[in-house]
């Protein structure tokens, strides 16, 4: 455990020195602002665009399309861009040689993995979950109804799925001495699992109902049991992702 929390701090120091860190809470404070206020201006700026050509009345902007802004922007960008932060989390370090001088010192590998996965989902939490929160404020502020009932409870399955994608992204980058492995791979993933999304019979066990589903969540028309065989095969997923990582970097060659 000790050896862990060490090369946690490491993990932090090099995120930080690398403007990880930096450049998620940019991006995420902008995602925060930019859903609430872009649903706000949304219909001004239709008409702006197209002026006399708009013939038909806009429905009035609602608090279900700020949060609607929200989770297309975490689950089509947000995601991708954590995924390529840490695509080369490992290989880059493989390829450096600087995992050397650690593990013959007696660093075990698994405290390798362990510690750059916590650190990828400390990051994805945090990112999100400040984004969430600026969403929430700005939404309560500019929409004052009760289309969105259950918005605490639709952020859950987003941030599961965020565990289960960072842990294909770190099993991606000690397979293949790539720095864009993990990406790559964690894309691949993705994309395989909107194809299985068409499969009607394996469609509630998908994960990718995690980010698919939870706009129903939020306006009550679904209940968390709705979700929650895909929520269970998340789980099962991620740790027997994070097992094949900590055995395939076990014998990988440093």
């Amino acid at each position: 455990m000790s050896a862990t929390v060490t090369f946690w701090h490491k993990e932090w120091l090099a995120a930080w020195r690398n403007y990880h860190i930096l450049i998620l809470a940019a991006v995420f404070v902008v995602f925060g602002i930019e859903a609430p206020l872009m649903a706000k201006l949304m219909p001004d700026l239709m008409k702006l665009a197209l002026g006399n050509q708009l013939s038909i009345n806009l429905p009035q902007p609602t608090s279900s399309d700020s949060w609607q802004q929200f989770y297309k922007n975490t689950t089509q960008i947000g995601v991708f861009l954590l995924s390529l932060v840490f695509s080369g989390t490992v290989s880059q370090e493989v390829s450096s040689g600087t995992l050397v001088n650690l593990v013959t010192k007696g660093l075990p590998r698994y405290a390798v993995i362990i510690a750059k996965y916590l650190v990828a989902v400390v990051q994805w939490i945090t990112a999100i979950g400040g984004s969430f929160l600026i969403t929430w404020g700005y939404t309560a502020t500019y929409f004052s109804d009760d289309k969105s009932p259950h918005v605490w409870l639709a952020i859950l399955p987003v941030l599961l799925f965020g565990l289960f994608f960072m842990a294909v992204v770190l099993l991606g980058s000690t397979l293949i001495n790539s720095n864009y492995a993990g990406f790559l791979v964690a894309a691949l993933v993705f994309a395989g699992l909107v194809l299985l999304n068409y499969v009607k019979a394996v469609k509630r066990w998908n994960p990718i109902a995690l980010i698919t589903d939870n706009l129903d969540l939020l306006s009550g028309t679904e209940k968390i049991t709705h979700i929650m065989p895909a929520c269970a095969v998340t789980v099962v997923a991620a740790l027997m992702i994070l097992c094949a990582t900590v055995w395939a970097f076990n014998r990988k060659k440093l």
